[in-house]
């Protein structure tokens, strides 16, 4: 008798088109990236939303995003209402895909009513992807990393 070898891909079937067309553009209305919190940054102006560092102060010390508002995750509740406007959509980040302070930040601003967003990836991908970011010694930039980032294009084409 012969094993049946079953596609580890497949061995859940797709969902259909119109569901899986639902939950990828749910989850765009959740979720943003680093490449396109930075152009949107570099584009001049206003960019229609605020960029919010969730991580300690020791971290945010360390370097974050410039333009940021430093809000940790633990003191959202408190400090969110001095610092932020309803009005305006917050992006949220933390150190990286092993963290989920931001997701927890995320929470706690949309709870307070705020329209917010995680960006995926967070200080960690800003900086692998080679964009500028501020210390208290004043901003740096390092080489892209080429598992995150093209190294001879602007952007990936996503």
């Amino acid at each position: 008798m012969t094993a049946i070898t079953v596609n580890p891909v497949l061995r859940v079937a797709p969902a259909a088109p119109a569901e899986a067309a639902a939950h990828f553009r749910a989850g765009l209305a959740f979720h943003t990236d680093v490449s396109d919190v930075a152009a949107a940054l570099a584009a001049g102006g206003d960019p229609g939303f605020v960029v919010v560092d969730s991580r300690s102060t020791e971290a945010w010390d360390q370097g974050h995003i410039p333009g940021a508002v430093h809000l940790p995750t633990a003191l959202v509740r408190e400090q969110a209402a001095h610092l932020l406007d309803r009005s305006v959509p917050v992006v949220t980040y933390c150190w990286g895909p092993g963290c989920n302070g931001a997701a927890r930040a995320a929470l706690a601003l949309a709870e307070l009513g705020y329209p917010v967003k995680e960006m995926l990836g967070g200080f960690e991908y800003w900086v692998r992807e080679g964009l500028e970011f501020e210390t208290w010694q004043g901003r740096e930039r390092r080489a892209p990393d080429p598992l995150t980032a093209p190294a001879d294009a602007g952007d990936c084409g996503c």
